[in-house]
């Protein structure tokens, strides 16, 4: 095996080949200083003073990641000695490929607080931009990706107060293995109890073929200027987030072959990339790289409907403040669209408004006419000679009809080029009917000529970028029970069998559900059925049963209301179902939004529906976890649709689809695709509970979207392996972590885990039970596993036996998690390497609340001993939860000292422990005090002014602690050692699990 110096030679004459400069000399910080001055005079022009230079670099050095982003991309203002300013740039920002590139390496920065070392650094014109670290030992990437920013936060490292705040990309290679993540701050590295799914990527080719080996990454990706490029034109500030963000490589080729179509004036071409796979990023920075084209007179981004117009906007400006603005009417649309303002180059509206515009039989058109004024469309006309791209998001359906025609032949100069993740093939293609006798068939291709790049879902799961799903075809147990009406199971049937799998389909309601109904009056009728069966278990379970909070959503009948009219454009099932009765159907409605305001304390009305549509649409997003965060009372478990939310509609905390409803093709793949968000390892899979026996046609529409390549193959990518088989994984698992122990002269037993010797044999008890742990997550979400399945796991890990082994597990991996990146002599290189998955850990029902109430449950004197946990059972559960971690010595400790047939309420239990908790702290904060000298009262006066600065001014902790932590070295021994204690009782502090000081917070 190659040593990390071995590669790292070989890496630099790597770069030497691709014709970087190696610049040897610079080792440390001054070098890299007087590099940068060199070519920061001669790209300005300039010749700057010591004095003046030293003014410059304490200036633009920064400790905000995004803050050093923008000042690396623009014109910058600096003002010399002679009060004079001097207009500067730090990179040649027009043309980035005629910057020059310099590699260094092993670069120290020896500020006062740190003496680290870099392995290899890219230079751009002197200005660090890319950091290459490399490892020997093979590495998952999220460990690799950990390891940096744990350097990164490590006090006086050099990213906060020297060139390297400028640094753009991190790369992390043991040669065969490499990967990429942008820069950030640490809050967007997510390493919490959440862990959500990280931002590290892979290079890959135009067909998606993964480029590992470092040299072989280094030749696609690190030419100069691709790393200028991508740099400059496919990095993207997200304004709103103040965050980096890197196009992945397919996001990238989709935008270069619109660019190249563009450039060529060759025609029109569309995009196959699937759900989930960040199409409006690709086509946000599709837009704005031709807002920059001085070819193009207007860039249009045109959405089917008016929600998906204003989620559009609202993305748009998320990652570039008001680059779109609002168009509320189509005379807004027209004055924009004639406008000469910059700001009014990229607009995006809906079809159906911009086809008004067109429409000379629009009642407005007409009325124009009469008074003799110009049209919309005579005051377009100025356009019809000008070259105009047009980006049509989510191109199926609506972009087939007269509308579009209606575009294209009014801008015979326009490119039109349309994002989908279902194309319309010959298979999936309806017959469209022309003067009443002639049939044809529409395809993508029909509309947009060319498929310009494709990046599938099939591309996509193996990326890991979106999940498998979990397909539980419903088969009712007794047939009888199961009334049948048209061959269809009876709908209360369905609604009993959804109320029996929900807890499990979504990790004991950690995420939330949408239920695809037939028609209107089949939501209206689920909607009153959960209401009789919840009112009924709510009566008979008594205190055991907590409902489920269930909302319903369809568009009302539109009465000449455009703005629903509009909303319908795309939902033709529920157009064509308010036809029908529409009084009825609006009735229906207007009691489902009374249920909503009573439920959640809003005040929607059935006048203002677009309002409730998008409180219903930000709770299924807020879902959150855990109901600490977002208590269980504001949240929607299960949300009623016909045809709403089932295109266009993205929620990492949705998992499950129920469905009784036809579904095919292109729909079918739509509405699947709403559950497979990635978010962490407590979401395997987006789950799928079908009603209607839908089989024949998931395998079709799984055939024809899984792509040119791995067809074979698709369900196997696509679907996650079935019940026995997970079951025999799990086995295997368990076989091997019995094996494991047995090896190591111990019995499988998880009180034997804490005698194991040495801390690589510790690190292998992690990964070996984590394994078993991710199947057991894996199986608790399947809708479909069977009794006998039930019983062979609950042989294999007794109830008892798991959790034992869960905490055992939390206990070690917390005790190792703490040695990493520690200096220790003999410290095992396995440890460092371990990957902790807390998160596979964590319950969504054992929270605060649920502790609380099973303590006072613990206390009471007339409940059955069968019906309370003991102590011991507390105590058990306690430690094989990861979601408490920080609290559970203290909530052990406060179990510990209470007595049972107490009887405490569970207000009492609450108050009780608070006390507990402040009293505990108060003589923590007063054990400090004494051992280090200090008056109570001066150490009381300065966590004060920390609370204080955290409740009234807002002011972050973490902000509060950095210049204390900075200055560590400069301390003296004792001020270190009182700091070192007094910082984690500040951060209990932080967390609001203790309260200490400013009289109690009032």
């Amino acid at each position: 095996m190659k040593s990390e110096q071995q590669i790292e030679v070989e890496f630099i004459e790597k770069l030497r080949d691709l014709k970087y400069t190696y610049r040897e000399d610079i080792r440390d910080k001054a070098a890299l200083e007087a590099n940068f001055k060199e070519h920061f005079e001669r790209l300005n022009r300039v010749k700057l003073s010591d004095s003046e230079f030293a003014r410059l670099r304490d200036n633009i050095i920064t400790a905000d990641v995004f803050t050093a982003a923008k000042t690396l991309r623009e014109i910058n203002t600096f003002k010399r000695d002679d009060d004079t300013p001097l207009q500067y740039t730090l990179v040649n920002i027009k043309d980035w490929c005629k910057n020059e590139f310099e590699v260094i390496n092993q670069l120290r920065i020896n500020t006062d607080n740190s003496n680290h070392r870099y392995d290899v650094i890219i230079l751009i014109n002197g200005v660090p931009v890319v950091q290459v670290e490399l490892k020997s030992l093979q590495i998952t990437p999220k460990k690799a990706m950990e390891q940096i920013v744990e350097y990164k936060n490590d006090p006086g490292n050099g990213y906060t107060n020297s060139l390297l705040c400028f640094t753009q990309l991190f790369i992390v290679s043991n040669e065969s293995n490499t990967y990429y993540f942008a820069n950030n701050h640490k809050e967007h590295f997510c390493f919490n109890a959440d862990e959500r799914f990280l931002p590290i990527y892979q290079m890959a080719d135009e067909d998606n073929n993964k480029i590992t080996h470092l040299h072989d990454f280094s030749d696609k990706f690190l030419l100069k200027c691709t790393l200028g490029q991508l740099i400059s034109r496919y990095m993207v500030l997200v304004v709103s987030e103040q965050k980096l963000m890197i196009m992945r490589p397919y996001q990238i080729y989709a935008v270069k072959a619109i660019m190249n179509c563009i450039d060529q004036n060759r025609g029109n071409g569309y995009i196959w990339h699937t759900t989930g796979s960040g199409k409006t990023l690709t086509s946000f920075k599709a837009s704005t790289l031709l807002k920059d084209n001085p070819e193009i007179k207007k860039c249009l981004f045109v959405v089917d409907r008016k929600d998906l117009d204003r989620q559009t906007r609202l993305e748009f400006n998320k990652f570039q403040e008001g680059c779109v603005e609002e168009n509320t009417n189509t005379e807004s649309l027209v004055k924009r669209l004639t406008s000469d303002d910059y700001r009014d180059k990229v607009i995006v509206t809906t079809i159906q408004k911009l086809g008004l515009a067109l429409d000379e039989d629009h009642k407005r058109n007409q009325e124009k006419k009469k008074r003799g004024e110009p049209t919309y469309k005579d005051r377009l006309a100025k356009l019809t000679d000008q070259r105009i791209a047009i980006i049509f998001d989510e191109c199926h359906r609506s972009q087939f009809g007269d509308n579009h025609k209606a575009i294209k032949k009014f801008f015979p100069k326009a490119q039109l080029f349309g994002f989908t993740g279902t194309p319309i093939f010959p298979e999936n293609a309806t017959f469209k009917q022309i003067d009443g006798e002639v049939k044809t068939l529409i395809t993508t291709i029909d509309v947009f000529e060319k498929e310009l790049h494709a990046y599938t879902i099939t591309n996509a799961i193996d990326d890991r970028n979106v999940l498998r799903f979990h397909i539980d075809y419903f088969k009712p147990e007794d047939v009888k029970k199961a009334v049948k009406v048209s061959d269809t199971v009876s709908k209360k049937a369905i609604a009993e069998a959804i109320l029996s799998k929900h807890d499990a389909a979504t990790n004991g309601r950690r995420y939330n559900a949408i239920f695809a109904t037939a028609s209107i009056n089949d939501a209206i009728e689920y909607f009153e059925i959960f209401k009789s069966l919840q009112g009924e278990r709510k009566k008979n379970e008594a205190g055991s049963f907590e409902p489920l909070n269930i909302a319903c959503v369809f568009s009302p009948p539109a009465e000449g209301n455009k703005d629903v009219k509009q909303l319908q454009e795309d939902l033709q099932q529920e157009k064509a179902d308010n036809e029908q009765e529409p009084d009825k159907k609006k009735a229906a409605l207007k009691i489902i939004i009374d249920d909503y305001n009573l439920q959640y304390g809003t005040n929607h009305s059935i006048n203002e529906f677009d309002l409730y549509y998008q409180d219903v649409q930000k709770r299924i997003k807020d879902q959150k976890y855990p109901n600490s965060d977002y208590p269980h009372a504001n949240k929607i478990d299960i949300t009623i649709v016909v045809d709403m939310l089932l295109t266009g509609f993205d929620s990492k905390y949705l998992n499950t689809l129920y469905v009784d409803k036809n579904l095919k093709q292109h729909g079918l793949i739509q509405a699947f695709s709403r559950t497979n968000r990635v978010l962490n390892d407590t979401k395997p899979y987006g789950n799928i509970l079908d009603f209607r026996g839908q089989e024949k046609d998931v395998d079709e529409a799984i055939a024809l979207f899984s792509g040119k390549e791995n067809n074979s193959r698709a369900k196997e990518i696509w679907l996650v392996d079935p019940a026995p088989v997970v079951v025999e994984k799990l086995d295997k698992a368990v076989a091997e972590l019995e094996k494991f122990m047995e090896s190591q002269g111990l019995e499988y037993k998880p009180e034997q885990v804490n005698n194991l010797k040495g801390d690589a044999a510790r690190g292998e008890f992690i990964n070996k039970f984590k394994e078993v742990q991710r199947l057991k997550t894996q199986l608790d979400q399947y809708t479909d596993i069977k009794e006998e399945q039930v019983a062979k796991v609950e042989e294999l890990l007794p109830e008892d036996t798991l959790r034992a082994f869960r905490g055992v597990y939390i206990e070690t991996a917390q005790m190792l998690k703490a040695q990493q990146g520690k200096d220790f002599k003999d410290k095992d290189p396995v440890v460092e390497q371990l990957d902790f998955e807390f998160v596979l850990f964590s319950s969504a029902v054992i929270d605060y609340d649920y502790i609380m109430s099973l303590i006072s449950r613990y206390t009471q004197p007339d409940v059955p001993k069968k019906e309370k946990m003991s102590r011991e059972q507390l105590i058990s559960l306690l430690c094989s939860n990861s979601n408490m971690m920080e609290e559970r010595e203290d909530i052990i400790a406060y179990i510990s000292m209470l007595e049972t047939g107490k009887g405490l309420d569970e207000k009492a239990i609450k108050t009780g422990y608070q006390k507990f908790k402040e009293e505990k702290a108060a003589k923590e904060m007063e054990s400090i005090a004494n051992k280090h000298g200090i008056e109570p009262t001066s150490l009381q006066a300065f966590v004060d002014e920390i609370i204080g600065r955290m409740i009234f001014d807002g002011e972050k902790l973490s902000d509060l602690l950095e210049p204390l932590e900075l200055g560590w070295r400069d301390r003296t021994k004792k001020e270190l050692e009182l700091m070192d204690n007094l910082i984690p009782l500040l951060k209990k502090i932080a967390d609001g699990r203790v309260i200490v000081g400013l009289n109690a917070y009032e």
